[in-house]
């Protein structure tokens, strides 16, 4: 775990307990640029399993000015989210993310990564199995992508997981937003069953965990 932080300072409601389910919307394709947004702001677009949950982890941290949940690395175009569950169309339920570098890094953004998930569990996280749920880094430029590469050998190399780091580094492509009863969905659902069982530990872990990073407001028990 310190190795991770001295290495990265230099660089519908449910009807099973097992995962999200709901019904679809058609979204429109929107591809990943920078053109439109404020130019001392960032994206990032990770893959963590079910979207739910690193949506609300994300959206605690200061610097973090917008989570959005969503879908890339697929192949079909405007995915609905019944498709994506079936694992066919190649998505990844993810979040994006648009942040200030001035006040939380890009390397500091994989450090909450890394360790509010399981990167070694291949197409799985927890009970929510399916290609859809894999781990992954959608880099936005070349720089992202050096940084996550070396995020992931510090990861490898600091022991936090005994088994190996399995999680996809790719270059972004097509993002979809996914449905709007999906956006905010944690703290929208909060008692919930999949929420109040697996999303809240997870986050009063992770809160915890990174209490220095929080915003300030943010509750910690």
């Amino acid at each position: 775990m310190d190795t991770i932080k001295k290495f990265l300072g230099v660089c519908l409601i449910l009807l099973s307990f097992s995962s999200c389910s709901g019904k679809t919307r058609s979204n429109e394709i929107i591809n990943s640029d920078l053109d439109n947004m404020n130019e001392n702001l960032e994206l990032a677009t990770f893959g963590a399993g079910c979207f739910w949950c690193v949506e609300a982890i994300f959206q605690s941290l200061e610097g973090v000015q917008k989570v959005e949940s969503g879908y890339t690395g697929g192949s079909i175009k405007n995915p609905s989210y019944r498709e994506v569950c079936t694992g066919r169309t190649g998505h990844a339920e993810v979040i994006q993310l648009t942040f200030d570098p001035n006040v939380i890094s890009f390397a500091e953004l994989l450090e909450v990564f890394w360790e509010t998930h399981d990167p070694t569990t291949l197409n799985q996280q927890g009970a929510d199995k399916g290609t859809q749920y894999r781990s992954a880094i959608f880099y936005h430029s070349e720089e992202q992508k050096k940084i996550a590469e070396a995020s992931l050998e510090a990861a490898e190399e600091s022991g936090l997981w005994p088994n190996k780091i399995v999680t996809e580094i790719s270059p972004i492509s097509a993002y979809y937003p996914a449905e709007d009863y999906h956006q905010d969905y944690y703290n929208s659902n909060k008692e919930q069953q999949y929420c109040s069982i697996v999303i809240t530990p997870k986050m009063d872990k992770f809160k915890k965990r990174f209490r220095d990073k929080l915003k300030e407001g943010v509750a910690t028990k």
